[in-house]
């Protein structure tokens, strides 16, 4: 057997699979995947990715079939990120637990999993990269597995991977600022220069090994950096194969983790974060993020963008670069927000309706309806003065103004981020970055259909046919559908409980103010059932997260989309869907339907024919909504941050304490790492579907919290420097990916944006009681309507109650034991209705029809000014600045010209010499002749 240039697989035809996952479960002979490309050109490696022959190699009893890594000791250098030799680079670590030395029983299956790394490993090497086993310092069981990617294997996966690497450095000037006044302040705010050195930056193109001496290659060692080398050995270690069962092909590192045969694979930190490294040859990146981004002290400095690009990958970058510009962004909606509220809150002792409802002689005198049967008191209108006073700052003209320009505001940000993306695309080389992404290991292997392309007309394999395609479409969107549902029966069950406990609460406190009892003045019934009605609901949605995450991810796994992209893309889309009414249907409920459908006293509606519906405040119901709203932000920061912050933190800090006692032995750098905490392949996936929720809530409801802006501030200025601590101390570091965009996040935010608009809209119109105070000033605080000589607010509070006559109560409501205000014949409710007596009795009066088609010409206007506004910066505001237009256009036609030319060259060159040697031919065989 040819060990250099043959797969090794295990076969095993009656043997039971004890992994875990469903990838790689396919005929190999009809799977597209690597074979080994020893010896072979890029090309020839390109095209067996599309088709693989596997040897069958029978049962491999020895172990001398297989090759092994080189074992070597450790050579005492905590910080070296090279093989013992001090040569070859560390690219990548896989860790294991030796079978031989497990405290088990079950030898059966230690020696199957030993048998199957080994082929792994074997198989490894002959794809051409090199391993060196190493024993741990501190528990002899563990084996490390350092793997080193060779010169060309990295210049033959570049190929493959369509990886842009330097051509020539740009010589395009980059524009001066004009804001040159405000160079120091800005220099105050940015990384120093001198620390974090800035990239150099290059003209790039897609590698070919044919054409090399195009590339920019000063130093082989560093032409390709340890992030690039990282994901191209990362790659190999995916798609290789170790294991054959009834000609079914078992393949992938991941697989191999999962199902416990390895225990972590990972890159390498270069160093330790709080000091730099002994190697005089190590960039302490790891140590220079900490120190200038993740540390306390550089909160208030801007981040180096381009070295998380550089050490973590551009998917990480344009993370932290969207969150850096949407909290940059949320300091200006801050700001107004801020003034909104002082303005409401200077103001508010002008609140002439607030004032009547907490006057003696007018809230004090009105005596309300019961708002449920039978155990429900009348009460006095003065309980809810405390409540009023609050509803004065919230409900207020700013909250209008401050709804508007949320609707700009949220624009202006979508567009100058996807300026801000284009810059970071060009000078991040993503550009044509959906035409260099590989299909995912899982897609490929599932590619059992052979079908005829319509464009190439050439044969190529999918994982399932068009109908089988429907299929999977159909389940999918069934599950999603029946979650929805189960989100919408949670909220139904927060309802019923609303309603029910409202009773309990209503019968159990005081019914008078007595003045000796502070609590009494914000304890009302009201209060106390929207606030523990928001606790449980907030319970409920941490609960049903956390099922629905690991549903998202199977019925995502099921569906099969072909790229990582793809794949995100979809979870995202999925996880959003069930976020978006887990999140905020409660707050739909309070601010368009809570009390909007209730009847009257006499003829109350009923929720299940049991339920009497909810009533909202005299004052409306908004302050319940930014009780509501205030709640779920702020016990989400909370619960968000227990989760990223102490979680890793503990269980590192465990860690340490089990090997303490062995603390004072010198252990290396991959030992180091491999006691952090792994960060999960959609760990950055809940950064974004955090961040995205929160964007729902400062856009959304905004019109009802105006402080939303500031809370999201000063959170996101705490997440940027929590997140970046967790990646440089808590975790281990990831595989560096490439990314183009914040992907299906763009146009979910898109969405947002335009719902906002109209939930603003709507908020001021139906939620708030804006509308009808104007209306009241404007038309019915004087004749023909009213008895005021002027506009004025005076009597808002009687005009806006209605009158019911306590003997037309039905039978339920008949007999209420509470006395305590004394026998009434009338009591007040909150509408629009014509009194008993009246010819249209208890039927919607004139002021009714006013205040909807106020409210309903409100919000067109609103929304038309709005969109108008939205679509003309929309339309000003380039996606792509000429600048970076024109960076691209020069990189394209200098790329395009290098490479022509080089080609030109090498042409010439080779015709010369062909010419050469035909007239020396020529020359040869007329010479003799002419002798």
């Amino acid at each position: 057997m040819k060990k250099m240039s043959r797969n090794v697989l295990l076969q095993m035809e009656e043997e039971d699979d004890d992994d875990d996952g469903d990838i790689g479960d396919v005929p190999a002979s009809r799977r597209p995947f690597l074979t080994p490309h020893t010896h072979l050109p890029s090309s020839l490696v390109l095209e067996n990715l599309g088709q693989t022959i596997i040897p069958d190699l029978g049962s491999l009893e020895s172990q001398n079939d297989f090759r092994t890594p080189e074992f070597e000791e450790f050579n005492g250098k905590s910080d070296s990120l090279f093989f013992n030799d001090g040569q070859r680079r560390i690219d990548f670590v896989l860790v294991y637990e030796d079978e031989s030395r497990k405290e088990t029983s079950k030898k059966g299956t230690n020696e199957k999993q030993r048998r199957k790394r080994q082929a792994y490993e074997s198989n490894l090497i002959c794809h051409g990269l090199q391993l060196e086993a190493t024993r741990s310092v501190l528990d002899d069981k563990l084996v490390f597995v350092k793997v080193h990617a060779p010169w060309e294997v990295l210049c033959t996966y570049a190929e493959i991977m369509h990886i842009k690497l330097p051509l020539k450095p740009n010589d395009l000037k980059n524009r001066s600022s004009a804001f040159g006044t405000l160079n120091w302040f800005t220099k105050v705010l940015s990384v120093d220069e001198s620390i974090i050195k800035p990239e150099q930056e290059f003209f790039t193109a897609p590698f070919e090994k044919n054409r090399m001496n195009d590339f920019y290659i000063v130093d082989r060692d560093a032409f390709f950096n340890p992030a690039t080398r990282s994901r191209i050995v990362y790659f190999i270690l995916s798609r290789v194969k170790y294991q054959l069962i009834n000609n079914v092909s078992k393949f992938g590192i991941n697989r191999l983790v999962n199902s416990g045969i390895y225990k972590a694979a990972f890159p390498l930190h270069d160093c330790k974060f709080r000091r730099q490294s002994e190697d005089p040859s190590c960039p302490n990146e790891r140590y220079l993020l900490y120190r200038e981004w993740a540390h306390p002290r550089s909160i208030y400095k801007k981040q180096p963008l381009d070295l998380i690009r550089k050490y973590y990958g551009e998917k990480i970058g344009i993370y932290f670069a969207w969150l850096g510009y949407y909290t940059q962004m949320l300091l200006l909606a801050a700001v107004v927000g801020v003034a909104c509220f002082l303005y409401g809150y200077l103001n508010q002792d002008n609140c002439t309706w607030s004032k009547e409802v907490c006057h003696p002689d007018i809230g004090g005198k009105i005596i309300m309806c019961p708002q449920c049967d039978r155990l429900c008191p009348f009460w006095k209108l003065n309980i809810t003065c405390e409540s009023s006073k609050k509803l004065c700052i919230f409900d207020s003209f700013g909250t209008l103004v401050f709804a508007v320009f949320m609707g700009v505001w949220v624009t202006l940000f979508l567009e100058f981020w996807k300026r801000r993306q284009a810059e970071l695309e060009y000078e991040w080389d993503t550009v044509e970055l959906q035409q260099e992404e590989q299909a995912r290991p899982e897609y490929e292997a599932r590619c059992t259909h052979v079908v005829i392309n319509e464009i190439t007309q050439e044969e190529e394999r999918i994982p399932f046919t068009a109908w089988g395609k429907c299929i999977r479409i159909t389940l999918c969107a069934s599950a999603v559908f029946f979650w929805i549902l189960l989100i919408i029966a949670s909220v139904i069950g927060i309802i019923v409980y609303r309603l029910s406990v409202f009773i309990v609460f209503s019968a159990k406190l005081p019914k008078n103010i007595n003045g000796t009892d502070p609590i009494q003045k914000y304890l009302t019934p009201q209060t106390a059932t929207s606030i523990t009605a928001s606790i449980i609901s907030f319970i409920i949605i941490m609960i049903l997260n956390t099922i629905y995450e690991k549903v998202a991810i199977m019925i995502t796994n099921f569906e099969l989309p072909r790229t990582q992209t793809d794949y995100e893309n979809s979870l995202t889309m999925k996880m959003f869907l069930f976020q978006f009414v887990n999140y905020y249907s409660s707050c739909f409920y309070i601010a368009f339907f809570k009390g909007k459908f209730v009847g009257y006293p006499g003829d109350p509606v009923y929720w299940l024919g049991k339920y009497r519906n909810e009533e909202c405040d005299p004052g409306g119901c908004l302050l319940e909504l930014t009780t509501q709203l205030t709640i779920i932000m702020g016990g989400k920061a909370i619960w968000n941050n227990i989760q990223e912050v102490l979680l890793p933190w503990i269980m590192n800090l465990i860690g340490r304490f089990h090997r303490v006692s062995r603390s004072e032995k010198i252990t290396p750098r991959w030992e180091q790492d491999y006691h952090l905490q792994p960060m999960g392949k959609l760990g950055l996936f809940y950064e974004y579907l955090e961040m995205i929720i929160q964007f729902g809530f400062v856009t959304l409801f905004v019109a009802s919290f105006p402080l939303a802006p500031l809370l999201a501030l000063v959170n996101n200025i705490l997440e940027i420097r929590v997140d970046a601590w967790k990646l440089t101390t808590q975790f281990r570091r990831l595989v560096p990916e490439k990314a183009q965009d914040i992907g299906a996040w763009q146009p979910i935010m898109q969405g947002i944006a335009i719902l906002a608009v109209v939930t603003n809209a709507m908020i001021i119109a139906f939620t708030s009681d804006m509308i009808p105070r104007l209306v009241y000033y404007w038309s019915f605080s004087v004749p023909p309507y009213g008895d005021h000589t002027s506009y004025t607010m005076e009597g808002y509070i009687n005009n806006t109650l209605s009158i019911f006559k306590v003997a037309d109560f039905k039978n339920k409501s008949k007999g209420n034991p509470y006395s305590e205000l004394g026998n009434h014949t009338t009591c007040r409710y909150r509408d629009f209705r014509y009194p008993p007596g009246h010819p249209q009795e208890y039927k919607h009066n004139i002021y009714y029809w006013h205040v909807i088609a106020a409210k309903l010409a409100f919000i067109i206007v609103m929304e038309h000014i709005i969109y108008s506004v939205k679509f003309f910066i929309s339309y000003a505001i380039p996606d792509v600045s000429k600048r970076t237009k024109s960076k691209i256009q020069r990189e394209k036609y200098l790329t395009q010209k290098l490479l022509h030319e080089n080609h030109l060259k090498d042409m010439t060159k080779n015709m010369g010499v062909i010419a050469e040697r035909m007239i020396e031919a020529v020359d040869n065989n007329l010479r003799p002749k002419l002798e």
